[in-house]
């Protein structure tokens, strides 16, 4: 893979998907930290360019802690009991495709970026995100909400410890027995439950936020009332969903799924080397492993030809490419293919009470009440 004129390993004019399968990160590259760290990333490929110009150059171990919240990577094998609905359709699908283009323009929710603060809670914002962007993808528009991570964050037991982490597919779970209110970020204080923490600065030397605090948040309470002033009561708001599934980890079942069924969650390793990203497609060259991260999955493309995932992550705006990063496609970079969990919203529990109407014809009309 290396070309003449310069000493890339991975260079995107020139991209051999086999050959960068058999590389392994030695034991040297993971031990590299802050510039030399950036130098080794940048002077390897070119699929992006590594930064050292933000804020994580400068975190301790327990600082990236609060970025992080995974506890388990891969799906557990009680996931996988379900399968996705879209296993077994045999369809065409795009090159590229873009979530934010396809649904954006008629749900809000799938262009948002949130932001999870000074609290290991990705767990429970890419599940809160990506069942808010099902529930207006399956009800064609008409129900938009935000869910509350604030309300899953805290009163789901089994997920794991809130802020110090938790099990994705416990979110889903928690959606199809217990539901979950709705939300907002901390700022506009909308719905039910708003999240109880402010957005801060992460990562970024912009300075749109105050910078994020450096202690760990503390769980917040289980609470099961709306905020003051909201016009409904607490089991009156809930959002269901459907009985959870695990995505095969294969990149063409989860292509299917994103493309029928709207962004899902999906987990992956942090390194050192991912919070250099500034933009472009990540692949991990290097540094030592933070943590597991949950983040929401949108499309996919190709740049050059390089075959990427595209992933909002809750660490706001201010990061990567506003809000969002492109990550290899195709090799499970980083766990990036192996926990993958979805579901689909239950209507007929929801508050706005969907009527179908079962016609004989394939597509299925209903009136919102």
């Amino acid at each position: 893979m290396k070309t003449k004129n310069n000493d890339l390993i991975l260079d995107k004019n020139n991209f051999n998907h086999d050959a960068y399968r058999r590389m392994r990160v030695s034991h040297s590259a993971e031990a590299l930290e802050g510039q030399e760290l950036v130098d080794y990333v940048n002077g390897r490929q070119n699929l992006r360019t590594a930064t050292s110009n933000n804020k994580f150059a400068k975190y301790t171990k327990e600082e990236k802690k609060q970025l992080m919240g995974v506890l388990n990577v891969r799906n557990p094998i009680k996931a996988r009991r379900n399968m996705s609905p879209t296993r077994y359709m045999d369809i065409q699908l795009p090159e590229s495709f873009d979530s934010r283009k396809q649904w954006g323009s008629m749900c809000r929710s799938v262009t948002e970026v949130r932001d999870q603060s000074s609290c290991g809670s990705c767990w429970s914002f890419g599940a809160v995100e990506a069942m808010s962007d099902r529930i207006c993808i399956h009800s064609n528009g008409s129900i938009q909400v935000d869910l509350s991570a604030k309300d899953l964050l805290s009163c789901c037991k089994a997920c794991g410890f809130g802020c110090n982490g938790g099990e994705p597919f416990e979110a889903w779970s928690f959606w199809h027995t217990s539901g979950i209110v709705t939300g907002s970020n901390y700022t506009t204080k909308k719905g039910c439950q708003p999240y109880t923490f402010p957005e801060c600065e992460h990562h970024s030397t912009k300075a749109h936020f105050k910078p994020c605090p450096k202690e760990l948040y503390p769980t917040p309470k289980c609470e099961k009332t709306c905020q003051e002033g909201y016009d409904k009561e607490y089991n009156a708001d809930k959002y269901y969903g459907q009985e959870p599934y695990a995505v095969d980890e294969d990149q063409e079942a989860i292509k299917k799924e994103l493309y029928l069924n709207g962004p899902l969650e999906v987990s992956f390793e942090v390194y050192d080397d991912f919070l250099t990203y500034s933009g472009g497609v990540y692949v991990h060259q290097g540094g030592r492993i933070d943590g597991g991260h949950a983040v929401k999955l949108v499309g996919w493309g190709t740049e050059n030809e390089v075959p990427y995932w595209i992933v909002a992550n809750s660490w706001n705006t201010d990061f990567g490419e506003d809000g969002y990063f492109r990550i290899l496609r195709g090799s499970n970079e980083c766990g990036i293919e192996f926990g993958v969990v979805g579901g689909l919203p239950d209507l007929k529990r929801s508050p706005h009470r969907v009527h179908y109407h079962h016609h004989h014809s394939s597509a299925s009309s209903y009136d919102i009440f």
